[in-house]
């Protein structure tokens, strides 16, 4: 049992009512976290407020240094903070350490930016003239962080905005108050003045919305659901705050007729079950091309039931439990809407899994295929947030992209085919923010930007220079030595 604790100006600190913290695997409580709200809230900002303007100051390769830093203490923890991404949303070894190593690479690559942080010179029209810009920190940014990448969204939200000198508060999930505290431990261990970040847990309702319509937090950043930003977004709107809110995915794999079904397959159990289907990148949609449709479907019926479901840090884990009871139970509702809606035929899977001894208390799901889908059932339109996936039989690419586009969401698309122009006309024609050719829908790589289209989010972007132009303000300079009053526009 651990209590997970605030951070608020440079203190660690309790509150009087905890909130419980589970282990999906076995069902068990492991610990609390504090149930903070408005007062905690209004101690983190003030804290980040009266830090804001020495760190602001502080020259970004000396705020680059500490990032470095940050990167190798999370390096000589990374087994350490592996463990407890397993013990607190479940993943799978494998992508539990590679959730810290988002971190670490992205706490490298925003150092390097430290020497960079790159404005633009510019010919002016008048002579003797120069214009360029520069880049400027904002002020205190509010990060509401997800618990499906415990470690590795906090880094995308946090370091950008600290490399551009920005301070923040961290109002992290509740389910991953652990791993939230060991990030920041991480940072503070590297040197991270007092108030530069402060972290503080609770609910929603009761630390997130203070957070967002706090007049001292000019930046928000939030992943989560469509109507969870929806809230954010109205609630910070009347304040003209810089919002980023990165939200759902209904993402597509197209399997044409000349593709490797082996490899296909592959990429589709990676996409659709890594996570227990808990991304907002899983590939929930398979577009298959008439030819191969059948095929398909047999292998990949057969490499679920390979599948092995259990706990998290066991090496032979495939599949892991999911986040909490009632992430189980929505999943469950969601297959019994496929199995109602005319024409889906429940291909394998479709049932909670029940382990023996300690994980029998755990909160897992079986991979489950549907087949036999159509574009418009609703297993094929929202997202479900678990590993479930929707086999929908196209004729040709135009349909497959048609089918592909026809959703609310437009986050990650992919497509598998040996035909080049088949690739090259997929990747321009699917309406989505990232689009992978010969592959699945899933991992992003920290130096290029995250995000999509429509639903999925406002815009913005996460991680690359993409960070770093949301968490910084572009000033435009026009020094003129001319010794005269020019007029632009006017005197040319």
């Amino acid at each position: 049992m651990t209590k997970v604790r605030n951070y608020i100006g440079g203190s660690w600190s309790e509150t009087s009512e905890t909130l419980e913290r589970f282990d999906p695997a076995t069902g068990e409580v492991i610990g609390t976290a504090p149930m903070s709200g408005s007062a905690e809230i209004e101690a983190a900002v003030d804290a980040a407020k009266a830090a804001f303007p020495a760190w602001a100051g502080t020259p970004a390769p000396g705020r680059a240094d500490i990032l470095f830093r940050a990167a190798r203490v999370m390096e000589s923890r990374k087994e350490e903070l592996g463990r407890l991404v397993t013990q607190e949303m479940g993943k799978v070894k494998i992508e539990a350490l590679g959730d810290v190593q988002e971190a670490i690479d992205m706490a490298y690559y925003m150092a390097g930016e430290g020497r960079r942080l790159f404005g633009n010179t510019t010919p002016s029209e008048l002579p003797n003239k120069v214009c360029l810009t520069l880049r400027e920190a904002i002020g205190v940014c509010g990060l509401i962080t997800p618990w499906n990448f415990p470690v590795a969204i906090p880094s995308w939200k946090s370091l950008p905005a600290l490399v551009c000198g920005n301070t923040m508060v961290i109002k992290a999930s509740e389910e991953t108050g652990g791993c939230a505290e060991a990030y920041v431990q991480c940072l503070v261990e590297a040197g991270l003045p007092e108030g530069v970040v402060n972290l503080v847990h609770g609910t929603g309702e009761d630390a997130g919305a203070p957070l967002v319509v706090h007049p001292d937090v000019p930046v928000i950043s939030m992943t989560g659901s469509v109507e969870t930003g929806k809230i954010v977004s109205q609630a910070a709107a009347p304040m003209l705050k810089h919002v980023h809110v990165e939200l759902g995915g209904k993402n597509g794999i197209i399997v044409l007729d000349d593709a490797d079904l082996d490899f296909a397959v592959q990429a589709i159990v990676w996409s659709a079950f890594g996570t227990s289907g808990q991304r907002c990148t899983a590939g929930s949609r398979i577009i298959v091309q008439d030819g191969v449709y059948d095929a398909l479907a047999e292998k990949l019926a057969k490499a679920c039931s390979e599948q092995v479901i259990g706990h998290g840090w066991d090496d032979a884990t495939t599949v892991g439990p999911l986040v909490r009871p009632s992430a189980i139970e929505k999943v469950e509702r969601y297959v019994k809407i496929g199995q109602e809606e005319d024409g889906a035929r429940l291909l394998c899977g479709g049932s909670r899994w029940t382990g023996e001894g300690e994980l029998a208390g755990g909160w897992y799901f079986e991979p489950t295929v549907f087949a036999d889908v159509t574009p418009d059932m609703r297993i094929a339109q929202e997202e479900i947030f678990g590993p479930v996936t929707a086999l929908i039989r196209v004729k040709d690419l135009d349909e497959a992209i048609e089918v592909h586009n026809g959703t609310p969401y437009g986050l990650s698309g992919a497509i598998i085919t040996k035909d080049l122009a088949a690739s090259m006309k997929a990747m321009r024609a699917l309406k989505t923010g990232i689009v992978y050719l010969h592959n699945g829908t899933i991992g992003a790589e920290v130096h290029l930007p995250f995000g999509g289209v429509k639903a999925t989010g406002n815009g913005h972007r996460e991680a690359g220079i993409a960070g770093i132009d949301f968490f910084s303000e572009l000033k435009t300079v026009y020094i003129d030595y001319s010794g005269g009053l020019q007029r632009a526009q006017i005197d040319t």
